[in-house]
């Protein structure tokens, strides 16, 4: 057995990591790139720990990128997205990566296939998995795009350039619409929730409904015996809800996703620092293909932002007063994300107008990856 290689780059975009590919360099028949994206990263591996592949055993560190031409007047580059299962030989194309979405314009850029200016670049990515466009605003300097700067962000170590991420009319994903029951406030297996589309489709359920505080850690979460199980089994309930399939089995590992929420309180963050009540809006705890994730999906908490401004929303009831209308801070397990999101009501019901994130982003490694072959 021989081994061929394909051009890759390693990066980490907000508090993910993905192995990112230019779409000429991989096929483009999903059934032919499924395998190769599963063999890249490591999967399917029962240890969960991906030791044979570029994946760092949880779904953030567990993602496949695909970079090209741009397929949408609107747009400069096309850009796909792939969650791999870490256990399992699944390859799910259905939704996208907010984090990574924010690696997208630097690597467009850095790549040649954006031409921009010095000083402050605009890419306009088509979305692929969702159809929706998404602005990238980041600085250039000598043709690349900068990665020093004095911008933070939760989970992640030291400072980099601030990129900020302008999501355009992000609701209706999957489902076409913001709200895909229709309906405010619904109610699966006795438990009040909101049905969310923006970004990426969520329910999202109070953590007291479920005996919880809403500032476990994820661990803690994982090790309540039947919690687990039971928080899968109302994500795919309400998948079904959403019309994301005909039956619970049906329903997809990546959507909807499903999130615990809390009123703002002093939660234990895993650096073991502490958070004062003054700091935050709402608590989340979100989960991710399968797993409670270490931060928060930045799509699920784009999502949880435009539920908050969804007047009788759950998560409206449990977030606090905003010092500032245009962002909602919310609170995970390593920190602080600021996020804003422009909602509004008509006679068609509640509509997404944008939403907006900051994060940073660096390319990690540029090389090629390894497939075996007979």
């Amino acid at each position: 057995m021989s081994q061929k290689f394909i051009p890759a780059t390693f990066i980490r975009g907000g508090s993910s990591k993905g192995v990112f590919f230019h779409a000429k360099d991989v096929p483009s028949d999903r059934a032919a790139l499924d395998p190769i994206l599963l063999e890249v990263l490591g999967s399917p591996d029962p240890y969960q720990r991906q030791l044979d592949g570029m994946g760092g055993g949880i779904s953030s560190l567990s993602k496949g990128v695909i970079i090209g031409p741009p397929t949408h007047p609107d747009a400069d580059v096309d850009y796909t997205f792939a969650q791999v299962a870490v256990d399992k030989p699944i390859v799910d194309w259905k939704g996208n990566c907010g984090n990574l979405s924010s690696a997208v314009g630097p690597f467009a850029v850095d790549t040649g296939l954006v031409q921009v200016a010095d000083g402050e670049a605009l890419v306009r990515i088509h979305q692929v998995n969702t159809k929706k466009i998404i602005h990238a605003r980041f600085p250039v300097r000598n043709g690349k795009a900068e990665v020093r700067g004095d911008y933070a962000i939760a989970g992640v170590a030291g400072t980099g350039a601030r990129i900020r991420l302008d999501f355009l009319a992000p609701g209706g994903t999957q489902t076409g619409a913001l709200l895909p029951t229709g309906q405010v406030i619904e109610e699966i297996e006795g438990l009040p929730c909101t049905l969310v589309d923006a970004a990426n489709p969520a329910v999202f359920f109070a953590a007291s409904d479920l005996g919880l505080t809403g500032e476990e850690t994820p661990d803690q979460i994982e090790a309540i015996p039947g919690m687990m199980a039971r928080l899968d089994h109302l994500r795919r309930l309400a998948g079904v809800r959403m019309g994301l399939a005909e039956t619970p089995e049906k329903v997809g590992l990546a959507a909807p996703r499903v999130a615990l929420l809390a009123r703002p309180g002093a939660p234990k963050l895993l650096d073991g620092s502490v958070m004062t009540p003054d700091s935050h809006d709402i608590q989340v705890r979100m989960l991710s293909m399968e797993r409670v994730h270490r931060a928060v999906p930045l799509t699920g908490a784009l999502g949880l932002a435009c539920a908050c401004k969804v007047a009788g929303s759950l998560p409206a009831s449990l977030c606090g007063p905003l010092p500032r209308p245009d962002e909602i801070r919310v609170a995970q397990p390593s920190g602080m994300l600021a996020v804003g999101a422009e909602v509004r009501h008509d006679n068609t019901g509640w509509r997404a107008e944008s939403a907006v994130v900051y994060r940073t982003a660096r390319t990690l490694m540029i090389g090629a990856v390894s497939i075996r072959e007979d």
